[in-house]
């Protein structure tokens, strides 16, 4: 049987709004998470982290079986964790169960990238920069779906459990796209590469690099990502419509991949990318009210092709590390999202304790009563504590823009590895 190479497109698309929905979802429930299992906001930090755990652990392991077991099969993992993921979270009892369900969602997450990143590489061998945007256009796509469908709920006076619930469609919707499907093998197969030949040309120092500077790429996307919800609602605006309008500038964007691609080459991409992420956060940490919109756009511009355009440059110019070298890059990516969501959390924290005024507690303080002045006080707090929090990690993408431009200067014709 010939694969079908819109349907599998199309199936690939689906699952990722599922991963993308959990974002969003995830990053709104996060109060309500804290308040029904008494969690601070690192303990927070770690139950969001942990499924980027869980998504680098799919994505290392998963990636070598691609080849192994077959794309399908990792797909039929990922439905699998799904849905174990979703209900689990929706009758979770403490912080374990929750922890578990959440680690169960980044498996299959990571499950997702780790099929379908190599199968899109694969059906569209050369425009694969291109299609890779495309197909990563529904991840953005996901989290406005989130994050309208949490910002709607939540005026309906519904809760987390039923916006985790509305997963299961598009869950459904996936399974049903992918069943009886014909996947092609991996293009590092049809090529003859060795097994050992994918793991050797994972060594180049060129690619080491990649992987380093996408653990500082996911970083400085994914960690205040999860974040804003939280912390610009204490800001005065809503902080998941802030999420939804920055996710929805990434998808227009990505749609509109290939004219970037042409013009601006993929290292180039990567240099704007960076400039631009360092001087949204940076400016996110200083606005307040509505001129956080115009922050988050310009963070939206910058984290807008991070991730496709990374796993793009090392499908286009390392074909020989296969899906083993897309997986190393997607999960080093959530490894690093996995630390620094609790290390944003911890830096929150102590932003809010430096800030509690003298003679006030902060128990006290989170206790006070809605509309009084010591409520409006904590909120303050919270406010500029949690604005500092997304100003430090504007190092990273700092950093970014210093690796990027090297790459830019030393590899204007890359060679294949």
């Amino acid at each position: 049987m010939t694969p079908n190479p819109s349907r599998l497109f199309a199936a690939s698309r689906v699952a990722l709004v599922v991963t993308a929905m959990s974002f969003a979802l995830r990053g709104d429930a996060a109060g309500a998470w804290a308040a029904q299992f008494h969690l601070s906001n690192e303990r927070l930090g770690w139950v969001n982290g942990t499924a980027f755990w869980g998504f680098t652990l799919a994505m290392v392991f998963g990636g070598p079986l691609c080849d192994l077991l077959g794309l399908g099969r990792i797909v039929a993992l990922a439905f699998v964790g799904h849905l174990a993921g979703i209900l689990l979270t929706i009758f979770a009892w403490d912080f374990w169960s929750l922890f578990a369900g959440t680690l169960l969602f980044g498996i299959a997450n990571g499950s997702v990238e780790a099929a379908c990143n190599p199968l899109i590489a694969t059906l569209f061998p050369d425009d694969k920069t291109t299609k890779l945007n495309h197909f990563h256009v529904w991840f953005p796509g996901g989290i406005v779906i989130g994050g309208l469908l949490a910002f709607a709920f939540g005026k309906l006076g519904w809760g987390w459990q039923a916006q985790f619930a509305t997963m299961l469609l598009p869950l459904a919707t996936y399974g049903a796209l992918f069943v009886g499907q014909s996947f092609p093998r991996t293009e590092r197969v049809q090529r003859g590469v060795s097994t050992g030949g994918m793991f050797l040309a994972c060594l180049s120092p060129l690619f080491l690099l990649m992987v380093g500077c996408m653990l500082l790429t996911a970083a400085s996307e994914l960690g205040p990502n999860q974040w804003i919800p939280n912390i610009l609602t204490y800001a005065g605006v809503p902080g998941i419509l802030v999420l939804a309008w920055i996710n929805g500038l990434m998808a227009v964007g990505r749609q509109c991949a290939g004219t970037f691609v042409h013009r601006l080459s993929p290292p180039g991409m990567l240099v704007l990318s960076a400039v631009l992420t360092a001087l949204g956060l940076y400016a996110m940490s200083h606005a307040g009210g509505a001129m956080l919109f115009g922050a988050a756009t310009v963070f939206a511009l910058g984290v807008c092709f991070f991730w496709p355009t990374m796993l793009g440059y090392v499908s286009e110019n390392f074909p020989r590390t296969g899906a083993l070298g897309l997986a190393i890059m997607g999960g080093a990516g959530m490894l690093s999202v996995s630390v620094v969501l609790p290390a944003m959390g911890l830096f929150y924290d102590r932003g809010i304790a430096a800030r509690i005024p003298a003679g006030q507690s902060l128990a006290a303080l989170a206790a006070a009563p809605t509309g009084s002045e010591a409520a409006t006080l904590w909120t303050q707090i919270q406010a500029a504590a949690g604005l500092h929090t997304l100003g430090q990690v504007a190092v990273l993408p700092v950093v970014l823009t210093l690796a990027f431009l090297a790459l830019w200067r030393l590899r204007r014709q890359p060679r294949a590895a």
